[in-house]
């Protein structure tokens, strides 16, 4: 199972940027996919998650800011990041719960997409 995020990028304060993360491999269910976020000389934090049955959870610091959500079908996870602020800056995680065909549950961990907030 791979975990391959994308979208980070360099981004003005104000702007928007949306984060994908697609888990492929032999997959037989999903359980909560999320984000985590570290910033240099921080440690990793927990910005959102999904649930497989819908429901949501953020961080304090982007309630009102991101959105997360989910496409079943594709086994993809996005967040819609708008109104960034510098202190948004940090590398971006993706993880989910994944239940494989042989029927082992495990937590699976994307590389990283780097999002970068400043003037």
């Amino acid at each position: 199972v791979q975990l391959q995020a994308s979208g980070g990028g360099l981004v003005q304060p104000g702007g928007s940027l949306r984060l994908s993360c697609a888990a492929s491999g032999s997959i037989f269910s999903i359980n909560d996919m999320g984000w985590h976020r570290q910033a240099p000389g921080k440690k990793r934090e927990l910005v959102a998650v999904s649930t497989s049955g819908g429901s949501t959870t953020y961080a304090d610091s982007v309630k009102g800011r991101f959105t997360i959500s989910r496409d079943n079908a594709k086994n993809t996870v996005y967040l819609q990041m708008d109104s960034l602020k510098p202190e948004d800056t940090a590398m971006y995680y993706c993880n989910a719960g994944i239940r494989t065909s042989d029927f082992r549950r495990s937590d699976y961990w994307g590389k990283g997409t780097l999002v970068t907030v400043s003037s």
